[in-house]
């Protein structure tokens, strides 16, 4: 794919750069097995973005030459971070861009005996990454402030991701439900809710039937057995 490295000046302290050439903290992929024009294209989406956007952009970009441009990408940060002590969060990305390298000829055979020439282009990819200036810097933490609200330090991106999974482990953990309230047994001959009925409903109920003789000689006769009885007698 390439070949990585960075083009720093021998016996040269570290931030200082030869006349002409552009400021920042670089990468070189040498000999990449693409064309210049196809490194350009996703060169085109990242340049002037944040090293962390520009990151997200080469992770769903969906061409060869992303994969190669992101890890150039990583080994700029890097050599930012370790031989500048450059924090990463205030990087972004200055320059990129794609020269022209060597180009492999290969030879086809075609009808009649001739031949056809195969050109296999390559290319070196450059990625250059600064860091903001201050006034850029205060502009950003100023930004950052009122999106995420007055009083609010804004959060690193190791912070907001660290909420992210906290907030989808909440959201994943398993919902245990109360176990049922079982009724509480009640004493034997113990009166119930159901059981005590209302005066009113009381009086709303149905006579009881006669079953006692002694209730039944307080019914008052009819004509018919007042006649029987009558006759009877005499």
């Amino acid at each position: 794919m390439g070949t990585y490295g960075v083009k720093t000046n021998e016996g040269a302290r570290p931030g200082t750069h030869e006349p002409g050439e552009r400021v920042g903290t670089r990468a070189v992929a040498k000999h990449v097995r693409m064309s210049a024009y196809k490194a350009r294209v996703v060169l085109d989406l990242i340049r002037g973005k944040d090293v962390l956007e520009a990151d997200a952009i080469l992770q769903f970009t969906e061409r060869e030459a992303a994969e190669v441009i992101r890890k150039a990408l990583r080994s700029a940060i890097a050599n930012a971070q370790n031989n500048e002590g450059i924090d990463p969060e205030i990087l972004y990305v200055s320059a990129c861009f794609a020269d022209e390298g060597m180009t492999i000829k290969r030879w086809r055979p075609r009808a009649r005996g001739r031949a056809t020439r195969i050109r296999k282009r390559t290319c070196h990819i450059t990625i250059i990454v600064s860091p903001y200036s201050t006034e850029e810097q205060e502009r950003r933490r100023a930004r950052e402030e009122t999106r995420t609200g007055a009083g609010r330090a804004p959060r690193s991106a190791s912070a907001s991701r660290a909420a992210r999974v906290a907030k989808s482990r909440a959201a994943a953990a398993p919902v245990v439900e109360d176990a049922p309230v079982e009724p509480e047994e009640l004493a034997v001959g113990e009166p119930t809710a159901d059981s005590t009925v209302a005066p009113e409903v009381a009086d709303e109920r149905e006579p009881d039937v006669v079953s006692t003789e002694a209730d039944a000689d307080d019914v008052p006769e009819t004509e018919a057995d007042a006649e029987a009885g009558a006759g009877e007698e005499e």
